[in-house]
């Protein structure tokens, strides 16, 4: 346990005294009109943060919820950091892109605040399992409060911790309320340290306004967790004396009476004058004087510098959505052999062995994907190769092992995530689309995130409603999104080295209908890049942009109709964003015809994108009215003889081609 002395009180009151100071300045200016947007203060929490940071370093990731402020400064965040991203200025630590719910500072190992409840539990998580990878020795630390514990990312979150004994610390500030809402009410059982057992972890409850005690506390488990101990659960039981949020009300849940008792709890004024042991007095009041003395100037001179700082220009709003592209070298034996023929599953399975071997950070994630290889043989043979920690069979907790994944990206791994069916990506959506899309752009570019999101989509084998989703159109209006979706054995391969070596987040679709489709496929080193099409088919009549399945179908019927005159250009996108709309364009040129054929339903979707494009850009080129020809809207039925009629078929392909042909 680390000593407690003078000086070491001295530090944690002069970290309280930052806190504490900084938010009443932030609370002054809110009343001036300085902060255009919330401001969740910490004021009356100082020694959670202060005692449990006092034991981290720069190595060490925190990660925080939407009542940050005291957090990100504990960790070591200059109050003009802070003040400055509230007053919305290029200063500020996410450079006035975040506010009080988004500050990021990963330079420190603040790796982020969230407006969101319950994720930086599951990023924490994520943090941990890249210490256990990298096996660096580092911490993760999450922040949370009372209303946190009642959503499934607590339970999720402290499961997975507790069975791979992640080094993680989960600091729960109870602070009575959950916005308005009561925690006595909205928990049936008021304990949080208790719920520890359920998970094999320590479990401690704190008074959470006595700094001491709480850094003796968070001692034991950050040492715990750095010996390979594994997690522990902290419950701190504090209390915000101001308002949830500057200017809300707050006397229609609470009392006056209520918050003015626990301001005579206030954590600083125990420090001042209570004593730490039966043989160590306070420091003498004059210390402490000098310390609010010095904190009041900093604090001073912090809010002038963020005042004065510019706001950010108007073009840098649209910087750091995606990381800098990656530039492929020239390809070396790209052409595939014809003699090599391996399946779609193969070439996927090709390109994750050898990045695997030459890159000790990628690890994987899923159900059933170690010893047993993955439902649809994903990672086959892999385990014997990198064991239990880089091929990690999971609990059904999608939303807790992308949240992970996402921390996972943020401390310097980079996780593959193995969903097995896409469907069960929407159990993690609100991580990928709140969290994983946005990373990038909020921390300004200072965080990459290279998760790789795989699963399968299409109809097909009477899957029914639950395993036939194909979610690209949706998934693609998410700004921070790579979409990949191929429809050819090479493609497979040579996207999914792109996508494990960019630093975006892919979410990787593969039709389940053709992981068994056979085609020559590149041996060793080959990767394409996103965004690049490929033109299957060269043709004069109709150009013909399939995905996925559809590509197969579109394939089956051009010959016949060939041979009654209609020559068809099939293109595949491969990727749906970004989406090469040049090659499209160039082809329309050509034949002055366009039909999209997609096995999802038309309306908002990837057909309606093409189509929407290519009438803006390619009006001039077009002949006849872009057609589309899709699958029904409506959830996919069980029965075959349902199914075959709520997806196009060759048939019905060949069809609309000819229609289109005699407009």
């Amino acid at each position: 346990m680390t000593e407690i002395n003078i000086q070491r009180i001295l530090d944690l009151y002069r970290t309280m005294q930052i806190i504490r100071q900084t938010e009443e300045e932030l609370a002054r200016c809110h009343q001036m009109g300085l902060i255009h947007g919330a401001c969740h203060t910490y004021v009356g929490q100082e020694a959670i943060a202060t005692g449990v940071c006092a034991h981290l370093t720069a190595n060490d990731a925190v990660f925080s919820t939407h009542r940050g402020h005291g957090h990100a400064l504990a960790k070591g965040l200059a109050p003009v950091s802070l003040i400055a991203e509230l007053f919305g200025r290029e200063l500020g630590c996410s450079r006035g892109r975040g506010g009080s719910m988004h500050l990021f500072a990963p330079e420190i190992g603040l790796m982020g605040t969230s407006g969101i409840v319950g994720p930086c539990i599951l990023q924490a998580c994520g943090g941990g399992y890249s210490s256990k990878i990298l096996q660096n020795g580092s911490v993760a630390v999450a922040f949370f409060g009372d209303g946190a514990v009642n959503n499934g990312a607590f339970h999720e979150g402290l499961n997975m911790a507790a069975i791979w004994k992640l080094p993680v610390l989960f600091v729960c500030e109870n602070n009575q309320f959950a916005t308005e809402v009561p925690f006595s009410y909205a928990s049936s059982n008021d304990s949080v340290a208790s719920r520890a057992a359920n998970y094999s972890m320590s479990g401690y409850q704190l008074d959470g306004n006595d700094v001491i005690e709480v850094y003796r506390a968070a001692s034991e488990a950050v040492a715990r967790a750095r010996k390979g101990g594994g997690p522990s659960l902290l419950e701190c039981k504090t209390y915000r004396t101001r308002a949830h949020a500057e200017g809300m009300g707050d006397f229609t849940y609470r009392t006056k009476e209520e918050v003015q008792e626990w301001k005579q709890r206030c954590p600083i004024a125990r420090l001042r004058s209570h004593p730490q042991s039966a043989d160590l007095l306070p420091p003498d009041a004059a210390a402490f004087d000098q310390i609010d003395q010095e904190v009041k100037e900093v604090v001073k001179q912090a809010r002038a510098q963020a005042e004065a700082s510019p706001e950010p220009s108007g073009e840098s709003a649209t910087l750091n959505i995606y990381a800098p592209p990656r530039v492929i070298p020239a390809q070396q034996g790209a052409k595939a052999d014809a003699k090599r023929v391996i399946t779609f599953a193969q070439g996927t399975l090709e390109a994750l062995s050898e990045e695997m071997a030459c890159n000790p950070k990628i690890f994987v994630m899923g159900e059933g994907i170690g010893i047993r290889g993955g439902n649809f043989v994903t990672t086959k043979g892999l385990y014997d190769l990198y064991g239990p920690e880089r091929l990690c069979d999971t609990p059904i907790c999608e939303r807790g092992f992308v949240g992970l994944a996402c921390g996972a990206a943020m401390t310097g791994t980079r996780p593959v995530i193995d969903f097995m069916f896409a469907d069960f990506v929407l159990d993690g959506f609100g991580e990928i689309i709140n969290q994983i899309a946005k990373m990038q752009y909020m921390s300004s570019g200072r965080l990459r995130m290279p998760v790789l999101l795989r699963g399968c989509i299409g109809i097909g084998h009477s899957a029914a409603t639950h395993h036939s989703g194909s979610y690209y159109g949706m998934l693609a209006q998410v700004p921070g999104l790579r979409v990949v979706v191929p429809s050819m054995a090479a493609d497979a391969k040579g996207l999914f080295k792109h996508a494990l070596r960019c630093d975006d987040p892919v979410l990787f679709l593969e039709h389940r209908e053709l992981l068994q489709t056979k085609e020559p496929v590149p041996d060793g080193d080959f990767e394409i890049e996103f965004g690049k099409a490929r033109i299957v088919r060269e043709g004069k009549s109709v150009t013909v942009v399939a995905i996925a399945r559809m590509v197969h179908l579109t394939m089956s019927i051009c010959e016949s109709l060939e041979a009654q005159g209609i020559s068809v250009e099939l293109i595949d996108p491969r990727t749906v964003n970004p989406l090469d709309t040049e090659t499209i364009l160039g082809s329309l040129a050509k034949t002055g015809r366009l039909l999209v054929v997609d096995e999802a339903p038309a309306h908002c979707g990837f057909s309606a994108e093409i189509a929407a494009r290519m009438a803006d850009i390619g009006f001039d080129e077009l002949d006849a009215p872009i057609k589309r020809h899709t699958g029904l809207a409506c959830p996919t039925p069980y029965s075959p003889s349902l199914e075959k009629v709520v997806v196009p078929s060759a048939d019905s392909i060949a069809r609309a081609i000819r229609e289109l042909v005699e407009e």
